[in-house]
């Protein structure tokens, strides 16, 4: 997960202290993640810096730098996160959010607003396990039933229009499949 390189520095003080980098590299170190490098940096020293010094002026401790890439998790949360600065639930529309994970799928629509779950639907609930029989994970039409039950409880409800928030999934495949069986059912988004 880690990857290094590492390079000499020179210094021309006599103090006994880790040298300054470059603005190049001090620019190039301090990149965390955003912009144009998809990963995080992270510099420490290797060796001895105790003041030794060749006759060239090298430090003999040679510093490192790593790169530590982000995981795919990580980066779902970080698009989830960009989602959320646009889409907000409000009463009159809620938000309604998608979970995936390897084994279910779950669906609830919020009012984030008063912070409260007006409805939800899962793969763990009894009415869409009865449906559909699925043994390891949930497929695209075990999708579809989540989407007809969570279309239904909100027209139960009064709820009839929802922002959609795709919980930093790609819109394709599963997450795909319960949007277009919600809308469906009867609910506006």
């Amino acid at each position: 997960m880690y990857s290094t390189c590492s390079m000499p520095i020179t210094s021309h003080s006599s103090a006994i202290a880790a040298p300054a980098l470059s603005p190049a590299a001090r620019s190039f170190s301090s990149s965390n993640g955003s912009g144009a490098f998809p990963f995080s940096l992270r510099l420490h020293f290797t060796g001895e810096i105790s003041g030794k010094r060749s006759s060239s002026k090298t430090w003999t401790g040679i510093p490192s730098i790593e790169a530590k890439t982000k995981t795919r998790s990580e980066n779902r949360a970080a698009r989830h996160e960009r989602v959320r600065k646009k889409v907000h639930g409000t009463p009159e529309r809620p938000r309604m959010c998608v979970f995936r994970s390897n084994k279910h799928l779950y669906v609830q629509v919020i009012d984030d607003t008063k912070m409260h779950t007006l409805a939800a639907a899962s793969t763990m609930q009894k009415p869409v396990i009865e449906e559909i029989d699925f043994s390891s994970a949930p497929t695209i039409e075990v999708a579809k039933k989540v989407g007809e039950a969570i279309a239904k409880s909100c027209l139960e409800k009064g709820i009839t229009q929802v922002a959609f928030d795709r919980g930093g999934y790609p819109y394709h495949g599963r997450v795909q499949a319960l949007a277009d069986a919600a809308r469906e059912n009867g609910l506006l988004f």
